[in-house]
């Protein structure tokens, strides 16, 4: 369905939406902490153990613990509303991570800080996809919808290359300890700030009197083929990560490593900014594939690429496809998925992509290690192919579901909600 939009949105539009800013700033200040939480265990954990691979193994674990839970956390947001699992989520998220602290601290086994690093990651809050359903909850039917999807995309982007930074320097300059701490705390007090914000909140299906049953935004097949496009992404990011480094190794520069990653990053933030100010009139579907294609393509250059300049142009281009395809993707949650079950289902598409990066450094890492330097590039080759050719068999189902279905049951009656 292209959209048939004649004025032109834009950010400025979208930041005077009324009440956005209520959930906009402690949202900002709730997510940060996420970007910092790999990092600050990776660094605690290895400065106690001198183990890198105790060190990844908790951060692993961390990782799967938040991928395979955000969904169900979602899920409950839906039901009961963002407050009601927020609230006890940060509280036991910042414990989690305290004790995390204290038995990395104590030199305790390993054993020990995986059991730890399993609540830790588990309780993770998921506010990225709670600002992302407040949007869609306020945008309903709006050509902003696309703007908002670009605005959080490129809000991710920032956070994920301020909170590495600030949890390095908390680590090497105050104490090991400091990253963790600070990442517990700012998790605790930007939740809990995010969380008083009630007005905002999407409305709770069948809040009233009515039993309500909510069906899992997973039994949609237009999320399912979401999911495995996420994957893809993910194994982009995952995959940049190791060879990169490998390869700044390789040459004697591993101090060029952040500026390749950076110029990676950079690309992502640009073109998420320029999609978010055009007035698109095509339907997101299409923009998807068309995205998803350029990603696939430029991704599968990676691993010939055997000088600095030659990767770093790479590098740009890539990133530059990741951001349309990343925007397209939440923009067909509004069309795909019911207002009771957004909030779920953003988490899946973060969850996916999470995956897909703990899969990929794991795969690239092995490659590294195994055959030659370059070779982990073939990692986020394999899963954009493999993702593009999922898209281009099952498109049809990203097609938005017909208007008036209902969405959820109750006991003698039906509570219908209308798909946007």
């Amino acid at each position: 369905m292209a959209s048939t939009v004649t004025s032109r949105p834009g950010y400025g539009q979208l930041l005077r939406t009324r009440g956005a800013w209520t959930f906009l700033l402690p949202g900002f200040a709730a997510r940060q902490p996420f970007a910092m939480l790999t990092v600050s265990i990776v660094l605690l954990v290895q400065h106690t153990t001198g183990s890198y691979g105790a060190a990844g193994a908790a951060a692993a674990v961390t990782g799967v613990s938040m991928a395979v839970f955000a969904p169900c956390t979602g899920r409950l947001a839906d039901r009961y509303g963002q407050r009601t699992v927020l609230v006890p989520g940060v509280v036991v998220h910042a414990l989690s991570g305290l004790t995390l602290t204290t038995l990395a601290l104590a030199h305790a086994p390993l054993w020990a800080l995986l059991a730890a690093a399993v609540p830790t990651g588990a309780s993770t809050p998921q506010i990225g996809p709670m600002v992302r359903a407040r949007w869609a909850a306020k945008l309903q039917d709006s050509p902003l919808m696309s703007t908002a999807a670009a605005f959080e995309s490129v809000t991710d982007e920032l956070t994920f290359v301020l909170g590495p930074l600030l949890a390095t320097a908390l680590c090497t300059a105050v104490d090991p300890a400091a990253g963790l701490v600070t990442e517990a705390s700012l998790t605790l007090l930007g939740g809990l700030l995010f969380a008083a914000q009630k007005g905002t909140q999407p409305v709770v299906a069948g809040s009233g009197h009515a039993r309500v049953e909510h069906a899992s935004a997973l039994r949609l097949p237009g999320v399912r083929v979401l999911i495995v496009a996420f994957l893809g992404i993910g194994s982009v990011f995952g995959g940049m990560q190791v060879s990169l480094a490998a390869f700044t190794e390789s040459i004697g520069e591993p101090g060029l490593n952040g500026v390749l990653y950076g110029t990676f990053a950079a690309g992502n933030m640009l073109s998420g900014l320029v999609c978010g100010a055009v007035a698109w009139k095509v339907a997101p579907q299409r923009r998807l594939l068309v995205g998803y294609a350029a990603l696939a393509l430029t991704a599968s250059g990676l691993w010939a690429a055997h000088s600095v300049l030659v990767l770093a142009g790479l590098g740009l281009l890539v990133g530059m496809c990741i951001a349309p395809a990343l925007i397209s993707g939440y923009t067909l949650v509004e069309n795909l998925v019911p207002i009771g079950a957004r909030t779920e289902a953003f988490t899946w598409l973060t969850g996916a992509v999470a995956l897909g990066q703990a899969a990929a450094v794991t795969t690239a890492g092995q490659l590294e290690d195994r055959f030659w330097s370059g070779a982990g590039f073939l990692v986020p080759t394999g899963g954009t192919l493999l993702a593009l050719a999922t898209l281009l068999a099952l498109r049809s189902r990203l097609a938005p579901a017909p208007r008036g279905r209902t969405v959820a049951r109750g006991v003698g009656h039906r509570v219908p909600v209308a798909v946007d």
